[in-house]
């Protein structure tokens, strides 16, 4: 069986590393991949978002299956492109990854049918957005509408903060188009937790929980990036939350999607905030989250292919998905000055025996040489019965991996120990 994966990043690497377990795939093609994903995958130098070059490379090459990844391909309709061409695909329509495509369109969506999320307000015009921040209470929120490369959300501390966020999205465009229309949003206080969640438009089966580290230095300090490490399950995610967010979150989204017509097939990530009024959406995702991915597909003890198969053909709830008891870390190496300007093209050298816990995110061949190609160079995961020896094994192999300019933070996990204490 032929499968490709469209994308270049960790969470693709991830994805097909779960996708190789299955004994049926013969090859599988990553477009475009990156140099550290090599043995793993044959590299096909086409971008995420060529769509038609993507559509022709799935036929001439007879793919079986298809999944695609990341969001911005999604939102422009690879997967309506490669159904249209005959080829089964994993990952949602372009009518239904506008739920991540327009924030506009997520927040009225769960205003409409009654999901907690954040109070909001939406605007088009400059100057009427400058006016409501005169009133409105800060801390407080500021999001660009469309994809910004996770980047498009500003939590002003003060007014002119708050200022500078509405101009430089909708004057400066920083963010481009995405700025067009924002939405300023109330601050929600409280632990966040990151749900995945397979589903065909009428089943939902939510993946391990996870607590993301957005900032870039330790203690949680420093600038927002696209995500420092990762571990799993998130210690703030009880019996009782999962309970209250499928039956007032995971199940109604899904159903308010099929309402608006906009069925959903895919992974669907939620965003989490426990506030002291409860469970509340932050965001959602139309796909797997990056680098929430690197740990929880390790804990999946099901086969990931035979899901994506079985999400595509709408028949989720045939399967009894099964998930490894245990805790599972990853710690991202990024380049220094990560994520603002750095470096790149130094050489990479991973021990071939951790490569298998390696999943590589911005790397290249030079001169046949492995080099760094990005600011989040890699995660390293590791899986063991407890938190505490997962993190510890994560970091062991961090100091096996080296580059140079390489940076990491020293306190991935150490949030979801002491939550963990406390319980």
């Amino acid at each position: 069986m032929k499968v490709m994966v469209v994308g270049g990043g960790g969470r693709e690497h991830a994805i097909i590393k779960k996708i190789k377990e299955n004994p049926s795939v013969t090859e599988i093609f990553a477009l475009p991949g990156n140099g550290g994903m090599a043995n793993d995958a044959t590299l096909v130098n086409i971008g995420a978002k060529d769509i038609p070059a993507i559509v022709e490379f799935a036929k001439n090459n007879a793919i079986d299956f298809a999944v695609v990844a990341p969001d911005d391909p999604l939102v422009l309709g690879a997967v309506d492109a490669l159904e249209e061409a005959g080829i089964p695909c994993f990952g949602p329509r372009a009518n239904a990854a506008i739920i991540e495509g327009s924030k506009v369109f997520s927040k009225n969506l769960m205003k409409k049918y009654g999901i907690p999320t954040a109070a909001y307000e939406v605007f088009t015009d400059m100057e009427a957005a400058l006016s409501y921040l005169e009133e409105a209470p800060t801390p407080i929120v500021i999001k660009a509408d469309g994809l910004a490369l996770g980047k498009g959300v500003i939590i002003a501390e003060t007014r002119e903060e708050a200022r500078d966020a509405v101009k430089g999205m909708m004057a400066d465009k920083m963010f481009g188009k995405s700025g067009d229309q924002i939405v300023i949003e109330e601050f929600l206080t409280g632990p966040e937790v990151s749900v995945l969640a397979f589903t065909d438009g009428k089943t939902v089966c939510p993946m391990v929980s996870s607590m993301d580290h957005k900032r870039a230095l330790d203690n949680d300090e420093g600038l927002n990036t696209g995500g420092m490490g990762t571990v799993a399950p998130n210690p703030y995610y009880t019996e009782e939350v999962a309970k209250s967010c499928m039956e007032e979150i995971f199940l109604p989204t899904i159903n308010a999607m099929n309402a608006e017509g906009r069925p959903f097939k895919g992974c669907l990530y939620f965003g989490l905030m426990i506030t002291p009024k409860g469970v509340k959406v932050i965001e959602y995702n139309c796909r797997f989250g990056d680098p929430e991915t690197q740990v929880v597909l390790p804990l999946l003890e099901s086969d990931l292919l035979e899901i994506m198969q079985a999400v595509a053909e709408e028949r989720l709830d045939e399967l009894d998905i099964k998930w490894k008891k245990g805790h599972a870390c990853c710690v991202i190496m990024a380049s220094q000055g990560y994520p603002a300007s750095y470096q790149k093209g130094f050489k990479l050298d991973i021990p071939e025996e951790i490569a298998g816990d390696v999943y590589v995110a911005g790397a290249a061949f030079k001169d046949g040489v492995l080099v760094t190609n990005g600011g989040r160079v890699l995660g390293v995961t590791s899986v063991e019965e407890s938190l505490e020896k997962a993190i510890a094994a994560s970091y062991a192999k961090v100091e096996k991996i080296s580059f140079e300019n390489a940076f990491w933070r020293k306190d991935i996990g150490q949030r979801a120990l002491k939550a963990g204490e406390k319980k």
